[in-house]
């Protein structure tokens, strides 16, 4: 299972970074790459102008079909508006809202996120 990411501060850059897992990361310069494989995806929480370049990542060649579920990272002091973008990822593309975490995340928030990813890797793979 791969990992795509997108990351503007570099905070969710450095939490798919402890992860060791397989991964990609969505540019603003090449958004439009085929992901031939399952691939949970992993958004930081920004307006629709910043995030644009995941739409057109998603809308690529197979990236929907494979899309399996999406992670969101924020700041909680925004309260409703924390881990919107993954949200609405989630509500528009119909797939679970797998996992939240705050910045860069704590070491918890790598554990129990690789525990989420395999237990989704073994679902789809039965």
């Amino acid at each position: 299972m791969k990992i795509v990411f997108f990351s503007v501060t570099g905070q969710t850059r450095r939490f798919v970074s402890k992860l060791n897992l397989s991964n990609v990361e969505i540019t603003p310069t090449n958004p439009f790459f085929a992901v031939n494989e399952p691939y949970i995806l992993v958004v930081p929480t920004y307006e629709k102008e910043i995030t644009e370049f995941v739409e057109d990542f998603l809308n690529y060649s197979v990236n929907r079909q494979n899309l399996l579920g999406v992670a969101g990272t924020g700041n909680r002091n925004f309260a409703e508006l924390f881990i919107f973008t993954a949200k609405d990822i989630a509500h528009d593309y119909q797939v679970p809202l797998v996992y939240s975490f705050e910045f860069s995340g704590t070491p918890k928030d790598v554990e129990n996120f690789k525990k989420v990813v395999n237990e989704i890797d073994i679902k789809t793979t039965r």
